[in-house]
């Protein structure tokens, strides 16, 4: 339901600095400017608005020309007639409400289809208009947004009720994002007409405004709602510092000629170049000031606004780059790159800061005019986004009711998949809250060429349940980039991750998970696992057992020279600690007892020995191809698996020395052969066949330390 009430923040002080005037790309969507006059028009009187529509279809017409306003003229004189009588706590028609929130939309760049929900979405909750009655007259689609914002007002917004309105509120939205973006534009219009309320209900909406609806639109990309939002919620929350704010603002009101002069300036750089752009002047709104003062403390011109450069392609922009980086003081600290790694809310654009010859910096955007669509409006600016159905009238949703949205952004659905997960609103609303609060987005990409979109300092742990749900509890371990990796392993963006699923299904999560787990959804997924076996999360740590040794036959290994006076080849022998094998580069140390162990010459106990004092000896390898080695294979632990390992070490015709297996340590094991082999060119392929044997996730060499002087 909305508020009603008088503007807390003038639109005159919400536009901030004077903005430029507005050119043909309609570079800056400015919602403060549209008040009440726009909506009611010159001849309006009483609670007939005759040219009100006709404002929206103005705005909608700038963005779709070709757009059938028939359907919202419809829509209009139904709601209108439906809500005539009824009045805002300020004494205007209701009308204006719906109006308000239509013309919102309509200069963000919503698709018909959007507008006449607009139009229509209090008309079910608040008059005697019912759902069939708007199916039957602007079809299924039309009808199913209205339900879904009608099912969101229904809720009081009482402190209790707020967990399970933002719950319902994103249900419908998982469903179409469009549904969230009539409730943002309703929010805005109502936090604009606020000011007659209770000064508590005031601060309690600001604060739900804040904590859960700026994050949403920033989301969904829609930063021209978010920035007015910021400022409304910053007047409410923060009186003393928006006036000050304010009041530096008003100040500096010649604050835009410094930037003014860096813009002709990169124009005519940018025309010497041939690159056909526009260069514009956006002037920071109220809190984008205050944020910056906060960093920067006293502020100079050039820092109450950025430049705007529009190009029409992709790689227009970084031409431009390059000419602002050749010509200009560039400071490489203020470079972001979002165009070739977009963020999480679909916004694209290069971010930079130059140094003017006065020592001002300007920071700039550089992007395309779609991106600059986006960036502003978010996936308003995308239209309607579902594909009819074959055969369909092209309203209908699919038949099994799941609705396909490629334009819904990875977080939203993986907040859609967790939130069934969690039948407790409270649970529910405090994960929501710290999900929101979850600012920047990485991209981590599966070992099957797929992807997964995860908040930043997420570990392996919530790749796991991003990537394979509840079949993430039998995950053991990852590779990351290629190298085994803990699932404590905090994930970079664009690091490849291949998880490791144990074989055996009933395995499930330790309470120690909880630590490393960022999302909600592996934490949820968590904790309703250890509840559901109590006494896996109560268990104790299994006694650790002593290593189980199995000693075969022992031959000969490989023959060794030393160049050392007296020395015997018997009296040579290679290092445990790195078992080189021919052809290895090794170098040789004398012990006590007079003989000369072998080490690989990368091997750690070399660098020992050196600090040592330890003289290094020469030492080839004999005209025998025959070495003994030691393996260590790392598996995951399931039965036979011994048996399979010593049989793929059979079949090479490699004997065992010693086998030691140690005890599980979740559910992997750890296997250390020592081998001998009838030549060492078999060592490659012998390590192959051990790592084809099912359940081994890796064989590589022992690097065990040495106790030099033995």
């Amino acid at each position: 339901m909305s508020a009603e009430a008088t503007n807390p923040v003038s639109a005159a002080e919400a536009a901030g600095p004077d903005a430029p005037s507005r050119r043909r790309a309609r570079p800056r969507i400015d919602l403060r400017r549209l008040g009440r006059a726009a909506l009611l028009g010159p001849g309006a009187r009483g609670d007939r608005l005759p040219d009100a529509i006709g404002h929206v279809a103005e705005a909608h017409r700038a963005h779709h020309p070709d757009a059938d306003l028939a359907v919202l003229r419809r829509a209009y004189v139904l709601a209108e007639s439906s809500h005539r009588g009824q009045f805002r706590k300020s004494g205007e028609p209701y009308i204006t409400h719906p109006l308000a929130v239509t013309l919102i939309l309509a200069e963000l760049g919503a698709e018909t289809t959007t507008l006449t929900a607009a139009l229509l979405h209090d008309t079910v909750e608040d008059t005697e208009v019912t759902l069939d009655q708007v199916r039957e007259q602007f079809g299924d689609e039309v009808a199913y947004l209205v339900d879904g914002v009608t099912k969101v007002e229904k809720i009081d917004y009482g402190a209790a009720a707020e967990p399970e309105t933002f719950r319902k509120m994103l249900v419908a939205t998982g469903n179409d994002v469009r549904v969230m973006s009539i409730k943002l534009a309703d929010r805005l219009h109502n936090m604009r007409t606020l000011g007659v309320m209770r000064p508590e209900k005031q601060v309690r909406i600001a604060k739900v405004t804040r904590d859960v609806l700026i994050p949403l639109a920033e989301r969904l990309g829609v930063q021209a709602l978010k920035t007015e939002l910021e400022d409304l919620v910053f007047a409410i929350l923060h009186p003393e510092e928006y006036e000050r704010t304010r009041a530096l603002i008003a100040d500096n009101t010649g604050a835009g000629d410094a930037l003014a002069a860096i813009a002709e300036s990169v124009s005519a750089v940018l025309r010497d170049a041939d690159i056909a752009a526009e260069v514009l002047v956006r002037p920071r709104h109220f809190v984008s000031v205050h944020r910056v003062r906060l960093k920067r403390g006293d502020l100079r011109g050039s820092d109450f606004g950025r430049l705007l450069v529009l190009v029409a392609e992709d790689a227009d922009c970084y031409a431009v780059l390059g000419e602002l980086h050749t010509c200009f003081t560039p400071v490489i600290s203020e470079f972001k790159d979002f165009i070739a790694t977009p963020k999480f809310n679909l916004y694209q654009s290069l971010h930079t800061a130059v140094a003017a010859p006065d020592g001002a910096v300007a920071e700039v955007l550089i992007r395309t005019h779609q991106m600059h669509k986006v960036a502003e409006a978010g996936v308003v600016a995308l239209g309607n986004p579902y594909t009819p159905p074959a055969g369909g009238d092209g309203a209908d949703p699919a038949e099994d009711g799941e609705r396909a949205d490629p334009t819904r952004p990875g977080w939203l659905s993986r907040l859609l998949d967790w939130q069934q997960s969690t039948p407790d609103p409270d649970t529910f609303w405090t994960s929501l809250r710290a999900d929101l609060a979850e600012d920047q987005e990485i991209t981590v990409f599966r070992a099957d060429g797929g992807m997964l979109g995860l908040p930043a300092g997420a570990s392996c742990v919530d790749a796991a349940y991003a990537q394979y749900g509840a079949a993430g509890h039998s995950c053991l371990g990852a590779r990351v980039n290629g190298r085994l990796a803990t699932l404590s392993t905090v994930l970079n963006d664009g690091d490849t991750v291949q998880l490791l699923l144990a074989q055996d299904s009933t395995s499930g999560p330790s309470p120690g998970w909880l630590e490393h787990a960022r999302t909600p959804a592996a934490r949820i997924a968590i904790t309703a696992w250890l509840q559901a076996h109590p006494e896996a999360a109560g268990a104790p740590e299994a006694d650790p057992r002593p290593p189980v040794s199995v000693t075969a036959d022992r031959r000969s290994g490989a023959r060794l020279r030393a160049d050392l006076p007296g020395a015997e080849a018997t009296a040579v022998r290679p290092a445990g600690c790195c078992t080189p094998v021919p052809p290895d580069e090794i170098t040789g140390f004398q012990v006590r007892g007079g003989s000369v162990t072998v080490h690989r010459t990368g091997c750690a106990s070399v660098d020992t020995m050196r600090r040592l004092g330890r003289a290094p000896v020469t030492v080839h390898w004999g005209d025998t191809a025959e070495c003994r080695v030691t393996l260590v294979a790392e598996a995951f632990g399931r039965p036979r698996l011994l048996a399979d390992l010593t049989e793929a070490i059979a079949a090479a015709d490699v004997a065992v020395v010693s086998a030691t297996v140690e005890p599980p340590n979740e559910q992997r094991v750890r296997h250390t052969y020592t081998l001998q082999l009838p030549d060492a060119a078999g060592l490659p392929s012998l390590m192959r066949a051990m790592r084809d044997v099912a359940g081994v996730y890796d064989v590589s060499r022992a690097q065990h330390p040495a106790t030099p002087g033995i």
